[in-house]
């Protein structure tokens, strides 16, 4: 009799640890920057699969980017790597060389920023695969366009599909939300953009072309500039004299880049200067946008 509370206890234990083994182990993910790491996310909702988003600080570009410890590991450790694509992500080259990763930009038709036009010979390849080449001399910045966006967003369904079949009807279920919300979002930018007295645009960052083309837009002027690298007095008159001659009421900055050539212009031109927010970092890709849209039309209207 004294063995039985023992032999209970065994039994009890053993199922105990049945029932933890039967559960299956969450699934890891990891995603570069805000829109790919929020659309992965919005993807996997109600699924055990879970997402780390590698680029948290507030960055405008990846130029020169390197991954810290934390995020070393968190790229090593997971099982997908879902990038952006178009070469944005070359920084981490080396790490993403021996990794299974899914291009969110298959597909997409790339603005080559030195022609003004469009790469219509974007390289096709499995969603899914180990990291092999990367794109040159195009615009990465294609999650401005909510067109793109939809995109990127059924790309990642088909690789997580891929990846996790097992879940496939609620990634399916997931991407319809998904797309609802980027479909929204291109009708009001739409609707609040298309009646602006000016549609021209000069900007202080050469990311916003994607954004432009998706609401008629022009960008008459994209200035990269950097911390240490500010644009020439020669470039100042220019722009100057540009936004003179078009009449420009505003020029737009970017939130986490330089504003002094921006704020120069602005004195000299009476031009007011707004920022506009790359949404590659932040808490929200749809806030972002919406603010872009907002403060677009408030400066151009």
């Amino acid at each position: 009799m004294k063995r039985l509370p023992l032999l209970i206890y065994l039994l009890l234990l053993a199922v105990l640890l049945s029932a933890c083994s039967s559960q299956p182990e969450p699934a890891q993910v990891a995603a570069t920057t805000l829109p790919v790491w929020e659309f992965t996310t919005k993807l996997c909702e109600n699924t055990p699969v879970t997402v780390t988003r590698l680029v948290t600080e507030q960055v405008s570009c990846l130029h020169d980017y390197s991954l810290n410890v934390r995020q070393v590991k968190a790229a090593e450790a997971a099982e997908l790597i879902v990038i952006s694509g178009a070469g944005l992500e070359e920084f981490m080259e080396d790490i993403l060389h021996d990794v299974k990763t899914l291009d969110a930009s298959q597909g997409i038709d790339l603005i080559c920023p030195e022609d003004g036009g469009h790469d219509h010979e974007h390289e096709e390849h499995s969603d899914v695969h180990s990291h092999e080449g990367h794109h040159h001399d195009q615009d990465p910045h294609i999650w401005l366009s909510p067109a793109n966006a939809m995109v990127m967003a059924e790309n990642i369904c088909h690789g997580l599909t891929v990846q996790y079949p097992a879940y496939a009807v609620q990634f399916s279920a997931n991407l319809q939300a998904l797309q609802k919300d980027l479909a929204d979002l291109q009708t009001y930018g739409y609707s609040q953009l298309k009646d602006l007295s000016c549609r021209e645009l000069i900007t202080f960052h050469d990311g916003f072309s994607y954004f432009a083309d998706s609401f008629g837009l022009t960008i008459l002027e994209a200035v990269e500039e950097e911390s240490g690298s500010e644009a020439s007095a020669k470039e100042l008159i220019h722009l100057i004299e540009e936004v003179e001659h078009h009449q420009l009421p505003a020029i737009f900055t970017e939130i986490s880049g330089s504003v002094s050539a921006a704020q120069i212009i602005s004195r000299e031109t009476g031009a007011s200067s707004h920022a506009l927010d790359m949404a590659m970092a932040g808490d929200s890709y749809f806030d972002a946008m919406y603010h872009n849209i907002d403060t677009i039309k408030e400066a151009l209207q």
